[in-house]
């Protein structure tokens, strides 16, 4: 039985603090996507790039999405975390954790959205947290103001029985029941506290990114390819 994709969403169509816009069908955003899976009208299926967020224990030996012809680009954000890094006790935590972390795959990342010829789709298990956390990077360095950014993240809090019946697929790979609830909600704190971190640093976000191994020329990449 053929099944829309969790969690899926065209992230395209909102403006910039300039007037520009982000183009549709550049970047999507969904939970981790089936080779049977179709997506609604409107929606570019299936990309020609899909950057995974999970870690190798997460994953299948081959994308599901190979056989389409996508190309696969994995960055595994939470397998940076370092040996000993103390645990997050919220969501909040763990977003911070991941900017400290994981910063050489999201520069990666910036960096293959920036170059991609097509659509690309940017996915972890639940399409929440990793890709939620990437897709704010993604926006915020284009110049998308932050309420966009908050209420794109917010979205997902629709799509939780539809995350849910997919994760419950996966015999031991998810065992969401043993998270805390907290972890399996959509706090909107946990995104202000990443929108904080970079509205705070020196230079904003651009100034972040490029402090964390990311340069002028990649945001400017991402701009053209981004923006109309």
């Amino acid at each position: 039985m053929r099944e829309f994709v969790p969690n899926l969403r065209d992230v395209g169509g909102v403006e910039t603090a300039d007037g520009k816009l982000v183009q549709r069908g550049r970047v999507l955003r969904s939970a981790m996507p089936s080779h049977k899976d179709i997506a609604p009208d409107g929606i570019v299926w299936p990309p020609s790039l899909v950057i995974d967020l999970r870690s190798a224990n997460e994953s299948e030996p081959i994308h599901p999405l190979a056989r389409s012809g996508a190309r696969i680009v994995n960055l595994p954000l939470l397998s940076a975390l370092r040996p000993g890094t103390a645990p997050a006790e919220s969501l909040a935590g763990l977003y911070l954790l991941m900017l400290d972390h994981a910063s050489m795959y999201l520069v990666e990342l910036v960096r293959e959205v920036g170059t991609a010829r097509g659509a690309t789709l940017i996915h972890c298990a639940a399409g929440k947290d990793r890709t939620g956390v990437s897709v704010a990077m993604l926006l915020r360095l284009v110049g998308v103001e932050r309420e966009h950014v908050v209420a794109d993240f917010l979205e997902t809090q629709h799509a939780e029985q539809a995350i849910s019946s997919r994760l419950r697929k996966l015999p031991g790979r998810h065992h969401r029941a043993a998270l805390p609830p907290e972890f399996l909600a959509v706090p909107v704190e946990a995104i202000e506290g990443v929108l904080d971190l970079w509205d705070s640093h020196d230079g904003g976000i651009e100034g972040w990114f490029i402090d964390i191994g990311g340069s002028e020329d990649l945001v400017e990449q991402l701009r053209r390819t981004l923006l109309t």
